[in-house]
């Protein structure tokens, strides 16, 4: 992945107010009595700084393993470090100069460790302090380090360079001891050539003064440091990648570039003692085997009560073309090949001891991928992998969609966790992780973190963010619901996407109710309720969405502009098809042989088995229409007060009841406005249609998902998927990834402006009336050419007759523009969100209890008629409007060279402010009282 900065964003923001008047501060006249909210906002509210880093290091080049502190480093192409003890033990650390680390070696058990870097540089780490940090550095200028070797409880450090020179650097002065081993000694007359850089290097681990030095050309030598000449000389006619030794010191193994093991005697120079080629194919005559590709790396591990390990990565036949990265094992008379998901960086073997003169004992190999970390067990039958407790697998599936949430209940995460617990792993090692140094510290924050992460192949995981190391609570997989295709001939011919068809888009969820509610790119929404108990779900149920709409002719774009606000009572009713029980299972096709009233994906037909935890309640799927595919959902939301799920696309908005399992609601963008359209749009459709003949006066519509004209998250275009803001605090979060297939090509700046698309909802009480004083449910609606329009719910009060009665719906107008809506009460203060508490849905109806939680709204003064406030952010602007008057107290142009992408409202320990992410990098945070501007200097991603 490519480092990119952001310029502006973050760190050390100071205040700035923009001195062009589109961008000033404008509160509006009439409404000066919202002044005695004071501004509580300062410029050092904004002192924000890196807290944590989440996720695989980025392009590892090194790995080194402490034996006795049980602590793994990892180093990076960036020059990052990051180190890792037990589960939940972690540290980040960066050099400087950001070139790769090639090498690591850890002081054993002295809380220091040395890296050597592509610059030509050495660093000595201190590990023994809260944060790493660097106490010597030393820079060779004139030759390029390759090789590092650190003897276990040996003060001396030995650098081989590319010009074939070993350096010898004293540790504790971190200073080159002037004893240097010139290639031309080591090799005297065993070669003509320049033998090439020198590959490796280590002592004999019965005697420290002997050194065993390993060129590139094919060349070995064992040189005695203390006579200082080279006591034997060893050829071979492959390049050298890599040595190891028996622990006995009499022999050592050699890897090379053709695939093939060299034994060595350190007695007998003359030829290999075995020569061996693991993956080579014996020819019948006695030949040569054919030559096999490299092997990079190996290491010999002796036991006392067996036969050696011999590990290796590499060597394999040069016609396994395709085939993935292997791990090779070779104990005793057995080889077994371990395929790895990525290509291998490097591995290591952990043993019992970490002397070198005794048997090693091997016990498990540490596997460096490029986008993973495995550990394999070598004490088991059929090497298992142990579970690994580190945060690493965000990407195990390309992340989707992900949401960030703050001050969650208590009793939320042990929920999460102990069903996830139960979830059965199969396939691991039964041991605990072996990666165990370290100790716990003082992470923890007063309030719980929680980050819900969806994924390309339909999972969503829950991850317990309260710690500075993320903790996978809970896996879900939405894909279960579906049948899946066992080959590409039986792929269904209504699917909308070659690939990941059960990718999630958009997910919604209420931490109070434990609802989840998801939507995917196959035009689905699934959703889901927490149940501590298992259940068998014979039938799911389905909402097929279909009415029949009069397409409205929108005035010309000379025509007077026409009311923004309509009257209370207006409602719709459009004509909506009950719940059918799999209706997907059988395609309807009309008579021009086009799929029509047709889903995606196919559910499942036998009944599903829900474990304890999160287990489907209802499912809705978008239909075909005459040919034509469903259209993106493009906003979703849930509320659990209401028993209500919102979600809408570039065609309109549904509103389902998931409690009684009815379609409330299904209209259009054109619908919603009527003939007072506020825009006077031209209708715009991405697709060629018939014109309708002068006699026809009605269109038959279905709500459907295009996916050639709207980017979802334009994954191709930027490397920084998502950004969350924290609503408790001013807490950003990014996601990074560097999943390069977009879903949808891009939007063209003519269709973003042309095509009205629903881009969010917000559920809340308000009040519609200055008249009014009991807050109201309603539905806030935002699209994407800057309009909001309130839909007034009725809700029955009792859980009995919400059961019972059906909820009611008429439509209200406000005025501003939408990319993220809230609420404020009169005081400046952030109301949360209505929300019913979780109780456990498959327990009897008389231990069913089921507070409604419904905050309470102060009617209004007489002096101030307006109590609440509702804060307005789109993609240039954001406005604050007093409620229910309807009259804009403050406006703020955010940007006029870019556009937001994402924007919340957020309480800090001084007030409330509006956070913004900017398409151009930018990061800006508004005070909603003034709408002053604060902005931010650049941060390196």
């Amino acid at each position: 992945m490519k480092k990119f900065n952001i310029r502006k964003v973050l760190d050390g923001l100071t205040a700035a107010s923009s001195s062009s008047s589109s961008a000033a501060a404008s509160p509006q006249s009439g409404n000066r009595e919202n002044d005695m909210i004071q501004e509580t906002l300062q410029s050092e509210h904004f002192q924000l700084c890196k807290t944590v880093r989440h996720g695989f290091p980025n392009q590892p080049s090194s790995m080194a393993f402490d034996p006795v502190q049980k602590i793994l480093a990892i180093g990076t192409q960036s020059g990052a470090l990051r180190l890792f003890g037990r589960a939940g033990v972690e540290c980040y650390c960066r050099h400087e100069s950001g070139s790769a680390v090639i090498q690591l070696e850890f002081l054993v058990n002295e809380g220091a460790l040395v890296s050597a870097l592509a610059d030509d540089s050495i660093h000595l780490w201190n590990l023994r302090q809260k944060l790493p940090a660097i106490l010597h550095s030393l820079k060779f200028n004139r030759e390029r380090i390759t090789f590092c070797h650190l003897p276990f409880q040996s003060k001396w450090l030995y650098v081989g360079t590319e010009r074939g020179n070993i350096h010898i650097v004293n540790v504790e002065s971190f200073t080159l001891s002037g004893y240097v081993i010139m290639w031309n000694k080591a090799i005297e007359l065993s070669s003509k050539t320049h033998p090439g850089p020198v590959v490796h290097i280590s002592d004999n681990p019965m005697d420290e003064g002997k050194l065993l030095i390993g060129f590139e050309c094919g060349i070995v030598v064992l040189w005695d440091l203390k006579s200082k000449k080279a006591d034997y000389r060893y050829n071979y006619d492959e390049a050298i990648h890599s040595v190891a030794w028996h622990h006995e010191g009499k022999q050592f193994v050699c890897s090379h570039s053709d695939g093939t093991l060299t034994t060595w005697n350190i007695r007998a120079p003359a030829k290999p003692a075995q020569i061996i080629t693991p993956h080579g194919k014996q020819p019948k005559d006695g030949k040569k085997p054919e030559p096999c590709k490299p092997i990079l790396k190996v290491e010999y591990k002796t036991t006392r009560a067996g036969d050696p390990f011999m590990v290796l990565c590499g060597g394999l036949s040069y016609d396994t073309v395709g085939r993935r990265a292997c791990l090779t094992v070779m104990h005793g008379k057995s080889t077994a090949v371990l395929e790895m998901d990525y290509p291998i960086v490097d591995f290591l073997t952990l043993c019992e001891t970490p002397y070198p003169n005794d048997f090693q004992e091997p016990y498990a190999v540490v596997v460096l991928l490029e986008k993973d970390l495995v550990v394999i067990d070598l004490a088991q039958i059929g090497y298992p992998i142990f579970e690994n407790p580190y945060p690493l697998s965000i990407h195990e599936s390309p992340v989707t969609c992900c949401e960030y949430f703050a001050d969650c209940p208590a009793e939320v995460i042990p929920a999460l966790y102990s069903v996830g617990s139960r979830q059965n792993r199969q396939g691991f090692s039964k041991k605990e992780w072996p990666i165990s140094g370290g100790n716990w510290g003082q992470g923890t924050l007063s309030f719980s973190e929680m980050i819900i992460t969806g994924h390309a192949d339909g999972s969503i995981k829950f991850w317990d963010a309260s710690a500075l190391m993320l903790q996978v609570l809970y896996k879900l997989k939405t894909a279960k619901v579906f049948e899946k295709p066992r080959g590409k001939e039986e792929k269904s011919s209504t699917e909308i996407v070659d690939e990941d068809p059960f990718a999630i888009q958009i997910l919604s969820w209420c931490p109070e109710s434990r609802v989840l509610c998801v939507a995917g790119v196959s035009a689905h929404v699934i959703v889901y309720r927490f149940s501590k108990q298992e259940v068998t779900t014979e039938v799911l149920l389905e909402v097929r969405m279909q009415c029949e709409l009069t397409e409205v002719e929108s005035p010309e774009c000379g025509g007077e502009p026409a009311s923004t606000v309509s009257t209370p009572g207006t409602s719709s009713s459009p004509q909506t098809s009950l719940p059918q029980s799999h209706p997907s299972t059988s395609s309807n096709n009309s008579s021009d042989g086009l799929r029509d009233n047709v889903p995606c994906l196919k559910v499942r037909s036998s009944p599903l088995k829900q474990s304890a935890g999160y287990q489907v309640e209802l499912l809705i799927q978008l239909v075909w229409v005459s040919g034509e595919p469903p259209q993106p959902i493009t906003s979703l939301a849930v509320n659990s007060a209401y028993g209500l799920v919102a979600f809408g696309n570039g065609n309109g908005l549904a509103v389902v009841d998931y409690l009684q399992k009815t379609l409330l609601l299904n209209v259009s963008t054109a619908e919603l406005y009527g003939s007072t359209d506020p825009h006077h749009r031209q209708p715009h459709s991405p697709r060629k249609t018939r014109q309708p003949s002068a006699g026809e006066q009605t269109t038959k519509r279905k709500l459907h998902l295009l996916t050639n004209n709207h980017n979802l998250c334009m994954l191709s275009v930027w490397v920084l998927v998502f950004v969350l803001f924290c609503p408790m605090s001013l807490l950003v979060l990014f996601v990074v990834h560097s999943y390069d297939r977009s879903r949808s090509s891009s939007v063209t700046s003519i269709d973003r402006e042309s095509r009205e698309v629903i881009s969010s909802f917000y559920f809340c009480d308000w009040l519609s009336k200055k008249s009014e004083t009991v807050a109201v449910p309603s539905l806030w609606v935002g699209t994407s050419l800057g309009s909001m329009l309130a839909i007034a719910l009725t809700v029955p009060s009792t859980p009995e007759q919400r059961m019972q009665q059906p909820v009611g719906v008429s439509f209200l107008r406000l005025k501003g523009g939408i990319l993220r809506m809230a609420q404020l009460d009169a005081s400046g203060t952030l109301l949360p969100h209505v929300y019913e508490s979780w109780y456990e849905p498959n327990a009897p109806e008389e231990e069913k209890e089921r507070p409604r939680r419904r905050r309470p709204t102060s009617p209004p003064s007489q002096e101030n008629p307006d109590c609440q406030y509702a804060v307005v952010c789109s993609e240039k602007q954001a406005k604050v409007v007093a409620l229910p008057s309807q009259n804009c107290v403050y406006e703020h142009n955010i940007t006029e060279t870019s556009f937001v992408l994402r924007a919340d409202m957020v309480t800090l320990t001084a007030g409330v402010g509006i956070a913004c992410f900017c398409a151009n990098g930018h990061i800006m945070t508004l005070s909603w009282t003034q709408m002053k501007k604060w902005t931010a200097p650049e941060l390196n991603i």
